[in-house]
């Protein structure tokens, strides 16, 4: 590789960044992640906080028997638990009675059937439709909603939804996430702190224009999230408005995290969960000492999320400690202080936390996935049609486009200089 000149530019160094580049490292391709933040793993991101590993964004191997970064942690020397998630132990809800538990799985249960039973040749709809009328529990599915999609769902289209592949297997790497997939990527060639300004094809090799400088290159995949996308229709030169649209129709929902210190945690059942008030929307899920450290770590998303990032990691805090006192009475206040925190919409070089698709947008994931030129590649969560939203889902995009590219450039290597 020289300076200024590589085969294979990769832009974004999150998690399908960093599969493009294992991939086209292992075929032999020479590739350069250009990343505009001084670390690696985009919206993954693992954090020391009071001691402990924490992740300020995804947390969660979903789909993890399948989850290709479940064989990567444990590859690394990191610690997979397989213990069941907070909100699949029955035992663990504080705050419902089991009658009033009960009642409530049943409901999100029959949600999940609805959404499932959606067939092909139905039109579009907003997945709020999967609602019963004046149901008791709509609410709390809707908090919920904006957990798992960062959006109430009013906003979610409904075929997108029933598109989403689960197995309803979860576990999580306790050394963090966000660390397994940059630890992925360590011994990568990047150029961190580099941001990518413009993409311009008008020549015969590519030429990606940075803060760092111009690199020319043979191919290119952008792993921007999709909000970056959208909001940069300057990107490419001459400019790609069906990327553009494509990258609209996936919005980025939004889903932040709090973590509290808590003391005098053995007052709590190790990896207890409550809800701040399970009659509204507007409220956080309280994941109560995760892996027994004396901890609670606060996931609040959707408007919510959004109205709160106005106040900063302050706002947060007042929020939840309203609804624990709430809960727990005045006294808990002395139990809990701020640890850790980060607003995703805020952030620069993300804009929010994973996409879904509006209603009727569908089909901008393969729009926004579709190679341009046989020389320009797409990956990410949000080219995923069934594992968007997740890691695991950047990942298998990212080994997907870097496979595109390889195929690419060895049908173009006699002629590409």
């Amino acid at each position: 590789m020289t300076d200024g000149e590589v085969e294979v530019v990769i832009i974004g160094g999150g998690a399908a960044g960093v599969a493009a580049a294992r991939r086209l490292r292992d075929a032999g391709v020479e590739a350069l992640i250009v990343e505009a933040r001084e670390r690696l793993g985009g919206r993954s991101w693992t954090v020391d906080a009071g001691g402990f590993p924490v992740d300020l964004g995804c947390g969660w191997l979903h789909s993890a028997e399948r989850n290709p970064w479940t064989k990567i942690a444990e590859a690394e020397g990191h610690t997979v638990d397989r213990n069941l998630p907070p909100w699949m132990r029955p035992s663990s809800q504080i705050g419902l009675s089991a009658a009033e538990a009960t009642a409530f799985r049943s409901a999100l249960e029959r949600f999940r059937q609805r959404s499932h039973e959606f067939t092909e040749g139905e039109p579009d709809k907003p997945a709020s439709a999967f609602l019963e009328p004046r149901g008791p529990w709509n609410p709390l599915l809707e908090a919920i909603s904006t957990y798992y999609s960062g959006a109430e769902l009013e906003r979610v289209s409904a075929r997108d939804l029933a598109n989403y592949g689960d197995d309803g297997v979860n576990w999580r790497v306790v050394e963090g996430y966000g660390r397994t997939i940059a630890d992925h990527g360590a011994k990568l060639p990047v150029a961190l702190g580099c941001k990518a300004e413009r993409i311009d094809r008008r020549g015969k090799r590519l030429t990606v224009e940075t803060t760092k400088g111009p690199i020319v290159a043979d191919a290119v995949i952008v792993t921007l999230p999709s909000a970056l996308i959208a909001e940069q229709p300057e990107l490419f030169l001459p400019a790609l408005p069906e990327k553009t649209e494509a990258a609209a129709g996936l919005p980025l929902g939004l889903a932040d995290k709090l973590f509290l210190t808590l003391a005098d945690p053995s007052t709590f059942e190790s990896e207890s969960r409550a809800f701040g008030d399970a009659s509204r929307a507007e409220t956080a899920a309280y994941h109560i000492r995760p892996f027994g450290r004396p901890m609670i770590e606060v996931y609040f998303g959707g408007s919510l999320a959004a109205e709160l990032e106005k106040g900063g990691e302050q706002a947060f805090f007042d929020f939840a400690l309203a609804e624990l006192v709430g809960l727990f009475g005045a006294n808990f206040a002395r139990r809990i202080a701020p640890l850790a925190h980060h607003g995703w919409r805020a952030d620069p070089f993300a804009r929010g936390s994973y996409s879904y698709a509006s209603p009727g947008s569908v089909a901008c994931r393969d729009a926004l996935a579709a190679a341009v030129e046989d020389r320009i590649f797409f990956a990410g969560e949000a080219c995923s049609r069934h594992d968007y939203s997740t890691a695991h889902g950047a990942y298998l995009t990212g080994v997907a486009a870097a496979d595109e590219a390889i195929k690419a450039l060895k049908k173009t290597a006699p002629s590409r200089r």
